[in-house]
């Protein structure tokens, strides 16, 4: 499964236990050996080959076969200098798989610690989650922590929050002397004080790249849904009411519109990738412009003043980090400057924009529409204007739920702790300002 570097610069497949798994003969199993010990030049680990290749074809794991992982590459190609491998669709994932986040644990040694809010129930991780991040950690609750604080607080190396929980305040931090990282399901760390972890020694680490498509998906959604009035439609459908359709009742077109992104980053990138198959005109707003190559790729236009955005876009998408620069960064001047016939869509954080300002501007027809999936405070107040207004749509912060989304988000989350844990490059660590 894995390529080990050897000194000739040449790769060489380490897996044959894992050919024996996936169904290829003892022959192919034992060339795979010969073959790597020969080009790697890893006389050394002949013991064990075979212990791998005889405990896979006993169909058992091997009880002590630990291998380094520093050196661990992912094997990118299926033939390897005049050895053939089978074309089995079973085993073409086998050569472009990427390593899963791994800790190396010997027999006997404790799991190191991770502190979560619960398992299950309103707030807590859910239970598949929980499965994940047991392959790797002792899994403590924060109701298990407090109920034998002198004895668990020492194991806890390190906090998963997942949606926003636990709490990471000061007191936590200081009865947790062993803790080295927080690793946060999610982009937005708005929630957690990095300046106050920092000065305990403790990383935090986020997950970008496991978030990006589902939350593009849901901006995109958002903009066709308050385009052609989805929601509105769906009541006119299933109201007992209802006697005709209007033929007046109609909506906007997203294709060939102009749309305008604030926030050019992993997300917003992939709303501009996603709006070019609608032929939309993309105008784009960030703190650094993006390469000409990026640009090209997806049609998109720099706007360096975000008023000449907001001024040109028939749908202005937020897409950015809550900062003190960017919060209340959309208010009445902002919404003032887009087309009266323009729609906001924020899939950022509600603190982005002025929510006083938006309810007037909705009120007062100075834009056509909004569609948020998030809001401040979350859920609003159930007496809160928003909800009494029509050219709205709320949604309950779903950019990422989805099922894909939050899996990915745990071993993402998984591979930034174990990284600290090992003393290996974080892949997504977050920094104070």
């Amino acid at each position: 499964r894995y390529a080990f570097p050897p000194g000739g610069g040449s790769e060489a497949l380490l897996g044959g236990g894992a050919c024996w798994r996936r169904g290829w003969g003892s022959a192919h199993c034992r060339a795979m050996f010969r073959f790597t010990q020969k080009k790697c030049g890893l006389s050394e680990f002949g013991g064990r080959f075979t212990l791998l290749f005889n405990a896979w074809r006993k169909h058992t794991q091997p009880t002590a076969a630990v291998l380094p992982s520093r050196s661990l590459i992912p094997v990118r190609k299926a033939n390897f200098r005049g050895l053939s491998l089978p074309d089995n669709p079973s085993l073409r994932g086998l050569y472009s798989r990427t390593p899963k986040a791994d800790v190396q644990v010997m027999a006997g040694e404790e799991l190191p610690g991770v502190l979560i809010l619960d398992v299950g129930g309103t707030h807590g991780v859910l239970e598949n989650l929980v499965a994940l991040l047991k392959k790797h950690f002792h899994v403590i609750t924060l109701k298990e922590f407090r109920e034998n604080k002198e004895e668990m607080r020492k194991k806890i190396q390190s906090v998963f929050v997942f949606e926003n929980r636990p709490t990471i305040d000061r007191e936590l931090l200081e009865s947790l002397p062993n803790l080295k990282v927080i690793g946060n399901s999610g982009v937005g760390v708005d929630h957690l004080d990095l300046k106050m972890i920092s000065n305990f020694g403790v990383k935090v680490t986020n997950t970008p790249h496991a978030v990006a498509d589902s939350t593009a998906d849901i901006g995109m959604a958002l903009m066709l849904a308050s385009a052609r009035r989805l929601v509105e439609g769906c009541q006119i459908a299933v109201s007992p009411d209802t006697k005709y359709f209007a033929v007046n009742w109609l909506g906007v077109e997203v294709t060939k519109a102009t749309l305008g992104i604030i926030g050019m980053g992993n997300i917003g990138y992939k709303v501009a990738q996603r709006a070019k198959a609608f032929d939309m005109r993309i105008l784009y707003h960030n703190r650094n412009r993006r390469r000409k190559e990026e640009e090209e790729a997806v049609g998109a236009h720099y706007c360096e003043k975000m008023e000449d955005l907001l001024q040109q876009s028939d749908f202005v998408m937020l897409v950015v980090n809550l900062t003190p620069e960017t919060h209340k960064l959309i208010g009445k001047k902002e919404l003032g400057l887009m087309k009266p016939t323009a729609t906001l869509i924020n899939i950022s954080r509600g603190a982005i924009v002025d929510q006083d300002a938006l309810v007037e501007a909705l009120q007062n027809k100075v834009i056509r529409a909004a569609a948020l999936d998030v809001t401040y405070p979350e859920p609003l107040p159930r007496d809160h204007p928003f909800l009494k207004l029509n050219n709205i749509i709320i949604t309950p912060h779903i950019g990422t739920a989805t099922v894909q989304a939050i899996r990915m988000m745990t071993e993402e989350a998984i591979a930034n702790i174990l990284a600290v844990l090992n003393g290996k490059p974080i892949p997504s660590e977050v920094f104070p300002k």
